[in-house]
């Protein structure tokens, strides 16, 4: 039975939020309209519902440029205009840190943008063969479902990888392991696309032979994986390495298919510049940068420091950052792999050492097993990167409250424009008189 109601906010996940009575999560809902829904699945403190007419819509609500975005989960927000995106984004950052952490920046950042469509370059497209359909759908999961959406393009990949749904959807139609393929990975680099297929089968001599026309026809590298990542094996042998570039200075990074880099590049682009001006990096500084990956940070920052120093936890990236040192001519960087989430890291070289400035990036889960180090080690400065607000607002609150450290600013990054993640960025530095 459909309701009436006035939606309150937005969740987490980008749903409009209806109360009065019991609350009510509604895709597709702005805060300050009044709409029309429908309650469709209850939960233990609340329901998912159905937007069936927004009644009296927000001043910021805009068309969606994507035709499948009621359906698609990829996206959560493109009905919100792109400014009022980040401002909701900042919103829900400033509450997870008065609420979490108990703290304030002492001043806001502007945030830092990046165009909101045509911007991800890494993305993870799930495969489905549809017998009563008689073909197969590729694309991101639907809304509140395990199903793939069915989808023709999409308008926040990177180009030519938002044309290349359908191309894709009917290559693997086309298989003789159609029902065997459930994933296809694909990144961006400046010099090529790359398509990681996820085989559970060996394809057919047939099979490989329309691989290979795709991959002619298409312009891209097609790889295949049959287990783990250490299983990914091109089609052909590709030449060169995938890159792609920073400026200033110039940097060429070098990745694998499968390895995590930033998915946003303008955004990413924009997150190290910032780094380079909130850092105050000095010819006498000694930069740790943790969970430091293929270098994104270290090596864009190695020319403004004595010596930069970068730990992660998985070797092929740490090979990888190795590489693109020796690739860019930087002798003033050293990796080293650990797994920080450990709570103690014993006489390892790289924990002993003095550092003048922090960096870290970790994933959702933060890094609170790592602040005691920090605090230990005194920078002038740290920064921390983060894509989780709660975990981020937790680990301010304890470097603030335990370990004498002042936040000394904070925002948000456009990471993930008309999507409801949120990445953020945050400057500390000890306490006066600490």
């Amino acid at each position: 039975m459909a309701e009436t109601g006035t939606v309150a906010d937005l969740s987490e996940a980008g749903e409009g939020i209806v109360r009065g009575g019991r609350a009510a999560f509604v895709p597709g809902a702005l805060p300050g309209e009044t709409i029309r829904f429908a309650r469709a699945r209850a939960h233990r403190q609340y329901d998912e519902a159905r937007l069936e007419q927004v009644i009296e819509p927000s001043p910021e609500r805009v068309e969606p440029r994507c035709a499948h975005f009621a359906v698609c989960g990829g996206c959560a927000l493109q009905h919100l205009d792109a400014t009022a995106q980040l401002q909701r984004k900042q919103q829900q950052l400033r509450e997870s840190l008065e609420r979490i952490g108990r703290v304030a920046p002492a001043r806001w950042l502007a945030p830092l943008t990046s165009p909101s469509f045509g911007y991800r370059r890494r993305a993870r497209l799930g495969v489905r063969y549809v017998a009563r359909k008689g073909r197969a759908l590729v694309g991101f999961r639907e809304r509140s479902s395990h199903l793939i959406a069915d989808i023709a393009r999409c308008e926040v990949l990177s180009p030519p990888l938002d044309a290349l749904i359908d191309p894709l959807a009917r290559l693997v139609s086309a298989l003789s392991i159609r029902e065997r393929l459930p994933q296809i990975e694909c990144a961006v680099a400046d010099n090529a696309v790359a398509l990681v297929l996820r085989v559970l089968e060996p394809p057919s001599a047939q099979d490989l032979g329309r691989l290979e026309v795709f991959e002619a026809e298409h312009g891209v590298r097609l790889y295949l994986q049959s287990a783990g990542p250490d299983s990914v094996r091109a089609l052909k042998p590709p030449d060169p390495a995938l890159h792609y570039t920073l400026p200033d200075p110039p940097l060429t990074l070098g990745f694998e298919p499968t390895d995590f880099i930033q998915v946003n590049a303008a955004a990413n682009r924009a997150l190290v510049a910032a780094a380079r001006e909130l850092l105050e990096l000095g010819p006498d500084s000694q930069l740790a940068d943790l969970y430091c990956g293929l270098g994104n940070f270290t090596l864009a920052l190695a020319h403004r420091a004595q010596q930069v120093t970068g730990v992660e936890g998985e070797m092929a990236l740490i090979r990888r950052a190795q590489a693109n040192a020796a690739r860019n001519g930087i002798a003033n960087a050293h990796f080293h792999c650990a797994d920080l989430a450990a709570a103690e890291h014993g006489a390892a070289p790289w924990a002993t050492a003095h550092y003048t400035h922090v960096l870290l990036d970790p994933p959702r889960a933060g890094a609170r097993a790592l602040l005691p180090w920090i605090a230990s080690r005194a920078p002038r400065r740290l920064l921390y990167v983060s894509c989780h607000p709660g975990s981020l607002a937790r680990d301010l609150g304890e470097l603030v409250h335990d370990h004498g450290f002042e936040l000394l600013a904070a925002g948000v990054v456009d990471m993930f424009p008309n999507t409801a993640h949120v990445e953020s960025v945050a400057l500390l530095a000890p306490q006066v008189g600490s």
